[in-house]
């Protein structure tokens, strides 16, 4: 299929050898909790795809970015979404690193270590309870002498047994009042525990479970503040962070359903219409998100990226239900019968849908947006 064939040959440009290395192994193993797929990754340089040329990277752009997620996602949706949570924040804290004067020299010297020594970087910024507004953090931070005690957590937390870095959201006490800020807490800090918490087979190889955070000391030049103008706004660490998340996050469940697409198409089943239905709206999602992708690379901001990317995420959501459910009817019920692939990449696709921030929750925000008021997030 072509989009998906562009995909894997551009994440073959930047990881050679590993798209063949995870086709070799069977769609169950890859998913399955504690399988091979996160080792693949870092055997083949995962870890460096978006960090700076500068700092031991492949400093690749947003566009090329969503179609190596699409690719790896098309053969592990796990893969796909463990690593989105790694580059996406690596996306921003180097994004962070280009301005003067943001990043401390610790700061800079820990991103500095991640390529060349393939460190994994997870992601504790938004906290997955229902109805919890997405910019509140779920950990406080208490200042002690050099730093601060940190108490709290992330469920789910993808990477949580393979991570190297935790990046956590916190509220920072400043001149009496609790401001954001984003802590970059080595994984092997005393007070660091994962306990279970990812009970369904569904994207279970992502490694989503529990991070508790119990009296972790973070020194202070491993914080890092931001000022928003109101609570429920979000300033540059935040703006950048959640465009880049909501773009590559999208992409691999256009990655999921490029794999149940392509196999309708190949095995030529049904009417020619329902299968050209089915490529039409998996392609739809494949522009959608790199249409967004696009224009984050060229520079797109501030509330129009946030809102741009959201727009692309929740109507290529429903074209992907689409096209993944067409995919499965167009394949049959003997393949549903003989092989659990097809009904497990149908269920990979839906979680699309349990992203933070859900559908229903911004429709007033995006409306409110597109009518010429600011964008707040709950």
């Amino acid at each position: 299929m072509r989009s998906l064939d562009e995909a894997r040959n551009v994440c073959e440009r930047y990881h050679p050898g590993m798209c063949a290395t995870l086709a070799d192994i069977p769609l169950a193993e890859r998913e399955a909790p504690g399988g091979p797929v996160l080792d693949i990754f870092r055997k083949f340089g995962g870890p460096g795809l978006m960090v700076p040329a500068e700092y031991g990277g492949r400093g690749v752009g947003a566009l090329d970015a969503a179609r190596v997620v699409r690719a790896m996602a098309s053969y592990s949706p796990s893969l796909g979404a463990a690593t989105t949570m790694h580059h996406y924040t690596v996306a921003t804290l180097f994004a962070l690193a280009q301005r003067a004067g943001r990043l401390t020299a610790a700061q800079l010297e820990l991103l500095a270590d991640i390529a060349p020594s393939n460190l994994l970087v997870a992601s504790g910024w938004a906290e997955g309870s229902p109805g919890a507004n997405i910019v509140v953090p779920a950990a406080t931070a208490r200042p002690v002498d050099g730093g601060y005690l940190v108490n709290g957590g992330k469920k789910p937390c993808s990477l949580s047994r393979s991570m190297d870095v935790l990046t956590a959201s916190a509220a920072v006490p400043v001149d009496g009042t609790h401001t954001l800020a984003l802590l970059l807490i080595p994984a092997s800090s005393p007070g660091v525990t994962v306990e279970k918490f990812w009970l369904s087979n569904v994207l279970a190889g992502a490694e989503s479970d529990e991070v508790r955070l119990t009296d972790v000391f973070v020194p202070a030049d491993l914080v890092i503040r931001t000022e928003p103008d109101a609570p429920d706004r979000l300033d540059d660490l935040q703006t950048i962070g959640f465009a880049w998340f909501e773009m590559l996050a999208t992409s691999v469940y256009v990655g999921t359903t490029s794999a149940l697409v392509e196999q309708a198409l190949a095995k030529g089943r049904g009417s020619v219409t329902d299968r050209a239905q089915a490529a039409i709206q998996l392609e739809s999602a494949v522009a959608l998100v790199e249409n967004a992708a696009r224009a984050i690379g060229d520079g797109l901001s501030g509330d129009a990226a946030v809102s741009a990317v959201l727009v692309a995420r929740y109507a290529a959501q429903q074209a992907l239900r689409q096209a993944a459910d067409m995919a499965a009817e167009l394949l049959g019920g003997i393949a549903f019968i003989r092989s659990p692939d097809i009904a497990y990449l149908v269920a990979a696709v839906r979680a699309l849908a349990y992203h933070p921030p859900s559908r229903t929750s911004m429709a007033e925000a995006l409306v409110d947006y597109l009518t010429g008021l600011p964008l707040r997030l709950t």
